[in-house]
């Protein structure tokens, strides 16, 4: 029987194929791929370790302009990019 092979916390043979066959479509993978790299490279540029920048774009809305934007900020430099997380976050009260 199928499910004696592999161990499984749900019973349904439904469940297990969708659990098998669910994959990350290539959008959600390039967004994926561009934000772990932007925020180590935002932390880079303003002298921050990658937890605190995370923090920091997400108290100050740079991580909802990052979420929203992405597709456009992934296009420009990273210098262009990270500034304008930047003056997101200047704008919604984070530090110059």
């Amino acid at each position: 029987m199928y499910l004696e092979k592999k161990s499984y916390l749900c019973t349904s043979k439904e469940q297990i194929k969708r659990m098998e066959t669910k994959t990350v479509d290539k959008a959600t993978s390039d967004k994926i791929s561009f934000m772990t790299y932007i925020v180590p490279a935002f932390a880079d540029a303003y002298k921050m370790n990658i937890q605190d920048a995370f923090f920091y774009l997400k108290k100050f809305g740079g991580w909802d302009f990052l979420n929203e934007h992405w597709w456009a900020l992934h296009t420009d430099s990273t210098f262009w990019a990270v500034r304008s997380i930047y003056n997101i976050c200047y704008q919604n009260g984070g530090l110059k």
